[in-house]
C-alpha cells in the first residue's frame, strides 16, 4: 500500500503561512532552510533526513535548499535547490533540479541554491520583520550578516529588518493538528511499525542476541515500505530495560528475562512508536506479571482520560496512581496511595512522562507555551500512552524477586470526536495475548 501527500496539501500549508505573513502590522517575510547532510566519518555522512518543518512546507527530501515566502512580491513562494550537475549526481545521487520544481513542489518560482545570498540581499531591503528558525543559530546569523550589509548601505537609502522573530510558535501549532491525509500517513506508519513488532516476538528465544531482534524489526520495516526506524531502536532485555534510551542492543537474550522493545517504522516522513514488553522464554513469570499487571492497568486508566478537551496531564495523574495503588500492594511503596501522589516519590519507578505527540517527529511539536502538558486535547491530534515500571537490579532496598524488572507499553492514538482510534492496537498486550502469539510460531 502506498499513501502520499498530494501537491494541493503542501500548497495549502504555504498559503497558510502566506496569509498569516500578510496579515502583520509591519512587511513580513519567512526564510525556511532544509537539513544538511551530518558527517558519519571522515568523508562519509549519514543517512539523509529532511528538516521536518521544511517538509511539512514543501515535501522536497534533499539537503542544500531554502524555501522563501513573501508575501509583498510578485512571485510570494520561492525555492532554492541544488541545481542539476551529472558528475555530483553519479556520485551522491539524482537531484530534483531548477527546471523541475515549480511542476514538482508548486512554488512560483525557483533559483540555484548558490543564488540564494544575493537576492536575499534585495529581498530583505524593506522588510520589517523575518521569521525564521532560530534554533538553526549558523543559518540565523549568516542571514543577519546580509542584513548587515544592508545596513552598512542605509545612506544609500537600503532599509534592513528591524525584527527577527521565531517562526517555529506558528509552525509547531499547525503541525499539533493533522489533516486527514496526514492521519492516513500516521496509520500506514503504525501498520508497518504493528507489523515489525508482531514478528519480533516469534522470533525471539532465549540465547538469541537483542541485535538480532533489532535486524528483524528493520527488516520488516524496508519489507512493508518504510524508509526505516523513526528513531533509534530499543531492544532491551533483563536489567536493560531499565535504561530509558538503551540502543547498544549488545547482550545476550537469557531465559527468564523480559525484552523491551520500543520501535516504530518511519513512513514518507511520519514516525510510529510502540512499546511492547514479554517474555524471551514466552511465559512471564509470577513476579513479571504481577508488575506487568500494574502496567497494562495504568495504561488503560490512562487511555480512558482520552478525549477530546482532556489533557495528557490527566491521563499522567491517572496512570501514576494505578502504578502508586499497585507498587504499595507488592510492598515496593510502604504508606498510602494520597501520600506518594502528592509527594511523587512514585517518580523513582516511573521515571518518565506518561506519552507525547506523534507526527513527523517521534517526540513532535506543539507543546511549546505548555510544557506541563496541558495543551487540551482536539480531534486530528496524534498521541502516545506508555505508562512504565523500572525497577533497577542495583535498588537494594527492594525485595530482590522484583528487581532488574523494566516494564513498558506505549501505543499510538489518534484523539477523534468522541475519544480516540488506536492505531497500534494489533500487537498482543495482554499476558493471554502475548503468551498465545508467542507460543504460536
Amino acid at each position: 500500500m502506498t499513501v502520499t501527500l498530494s501537491q494541493a496539501e503542501f500548497q495549502q500549508r504555504r498559503q497558510r503561512l502566506l496569509d498569516k505573513l500578510a496579515k502583520e502590522k509591519q512587511s513580513a517575510m519567512a526564510i525556511i532552510p532544509s537539513a544538511q547532510l551530518q558527517t558519519r566519518s571522515r568523508d562519509t555522512e549519514f543517512p539523509f533526513r529532511q528538516d521536518s518543518d521544511f517538509y511539512y512546507l514543501t515535501g522536497l527530501n534533499e539537503p542544500d535548499a531554502v524555501l522563501v515566502l513573501a508575501p509583498d512580491t510578485e512571485l510570494p513562494v520561492q525555492l532554492y535547490c541544488q541545481p542539476k550537475d551529472p558528475q555530483q549526481e553519479v556520485w551522491h545521487g539524482r537531484r530534483m533540479g531548477v527546471a523541475h520544481a515549480v511542476d514538482r513542489l508548486g512554488v512560483d518560482i525557483a533559483h540555484p541554491i548558490d543564488d540564494l545570498d544575493e537576492h536575499l540581499w534585495h529581498l530583505l531591503d524593506g522588510v520589517h520583520s523575518v521569521y525564521t528558525d532560530h534554533s538553526k543559530l549558523e543559518f540565523l546569523q549568516h542571514c543577519q550578516s546580509i542584513a548587515a550589509e544592508l545596513r552598512a548601505e542605509g545612506k544609500r537609502g537600503a532599509q534592513p529588518p528591524r525584527a527577527w522573530l521565531d517562526l517555529a510558535p506558528w509552525l509547531h501549532q499547525w503541525r499539533l493538528t493533522k489533516s486527514a491525509a496526514e492521519l492516513d500517513m500516521m496509520r500506514e506508519a503504525a501498520r508497518i511499525s504493528v507489523a515489525a513488532h508482531r514478528r519480533a516476538m516469534q522470533f525471539v528465544e532465549p540465547g538469541r542476541f537483542e541485535y538480532q531482534v533489532v535486524a528483524e524489526l528493520h527488516h520488516e520495516f524496508a519489507m512493508q515500505g518504510a524508509a526505516g526506524p523513526a528513531y533509534g531502536t530499543i531492544c532491551g532485555s533483563g536489567d536493560n530495560a531499565c535504561i530509558l534510551h538503551y540502543t547498544e542492543n549488545s547482550a545476550q537474550l537469557r531465559h527468564g528475562d523480559l525484552l523491551l522493545i520500543d520501535a516504530g517504522a518511519e513512513y514518507q516522513g511520519y514516525a510510529g512508536d510502540i512499546t511492547r514488553t514479554f517474555p524471551v522464554s514466552g511465559r512471564f513469570s509470577d513476579a513479571q506479571r504481577q508488575v506487568y499487571d500494574i502496567v497494562l492497568r495504568a495504561q488503560e486508566a490512562a487511555l480512558a482520560t482520552v478525549k477530546p478537551k482532556s489533557t495528557l496531564m490527566r491521563a499522567q495523574d491517572a496512570a501514576a496512581e494505578v502504578i502508586t495503588a499497585g507498587l504499595i500492594e507488592l510492598g515496593i511503596l510502604s504508606g498510602s496511595v494520597k501520600k506518594h501522589m502528592e509527594q511523587a516519590s512514585y517518580r523513582r519507578f516511573l521515571i518518565h512522562g506518561i506519552g507525547h505527540w506523534l507526527g513527523l517527529d517521534v517526540h513532535d511539536v506543539g507543546d511549546h507555551q505548555q510544557p506541563d502538558k496541558t495543551t487540551p486535547f482536539a480531534p486530528g491530534m496524534v498521541i502516545t500512552i506508555e505508562p512504565g515500571v523500572y525497577i533497577p537490579a542495583d535498588a537494594h532496598d527492594v525485595a530482590e524477586q522484583w528487581r532488574g524488572i523494566g516494564i513498558r507499553i506505549e501505543d499510538d492514538l489518534v484523539i477523534t470526536a468522541d475519544g480516540y482510534e488506536n492505531l497500534t492496537a494489533d500487537v498482543p498486550k495482554t499476558i493471554a495475548e502475548i503468551e498465545a502469539w508467542m507460543q504460536s510460531k
